[in-house]
């Protein structure tokens, strides 16, 4: 039988693991890096990555849930892809020649304003170069960074596939977007539920 006082010293190691933990609705942002019109013909998982982000940006609107987003090099690269603005429609894109996002002044800003969201939902393009480097540069400034891998891309599996090692041995929490969907929601039959459900059919 397990003594409260073993409980008591093992507790710190549990929560110490954000993979550990659910995600808290109220503590989380999206991030949404670099899905422009013109990086997308050659990402190999293009389709998925588009439904997926979507299915993200439905939920992060019925929930409230910040969303920031960037572009990379506009001028060269284009504007972002128009599956994808409709739904950031009021959404600030943060221009960008650094591949993180956190090279951005305007994107360090905005995220400043939201002071009570410590963990970042990631997705976008590309998972081995932009995705990447916000991610790490997100855990290096203390935040709780999740991936949802099925909602970030590469123009090959095997970049996109060393991406997501990559910030999983820096500390990330790889997640689906489903995953991420069904966490945030925590229950059938809530409101939030209910509004999400004819986008998951």
């Amino acid at each position: 039988m397990t003594s409260l006082k073993h409980v008591e010293t093992i507790a710190p190691s549990v929560t110490g693991n954000p993979a550990r933990q659910l995600l808290d609705a109220t503590r989380c942002a999206l991030v949404v890096v670099d899905i422009q019109e013109k990086l997308l013909p050659k990402i190999f998982n293009r389709e998925q990555l588009i439904r997926n982000a979507r299915l993200l940006l439905q939920l992060a609107s019925i929930m409230k849930l910040p969303v920031l987003a960037t572009t990379q090099y506009l001028k060269g690269l284009g504007p972002t892809a128009p599956e994808i603005a409709e739904l950031i429609s009021d959404v600030e894109q943060h221009d960008k020649v650094e591949f993180s996002g956190f090279g951005a002044e305007s994107f360090c800003t905005e995220l400043e304003k939201y002071g009570d969201r410590d963990t970042l939902l990631l997705c976008g393009l590309e998972a081995h170069i932009c995705v990447m480097q916000t991610a790490v540069s997100a855990l290096n400034k203390g935040y709780t960074v999740h991936v949802a891998a099925d909602a970030a891309g590469s123009r090959t599996e095997a970049n996109w596939r060393a991406g997501l090692k990559r910030m999983q041995d820096a500390g990330c929490v790889m997640s689906t977007t489903e995953m991420m969907l069904y966490e945030l929601m925590r229950r059938s039959g809530s409101a939030d539920f209910k509004a999400m459900l004819p986008n998951l059919k």
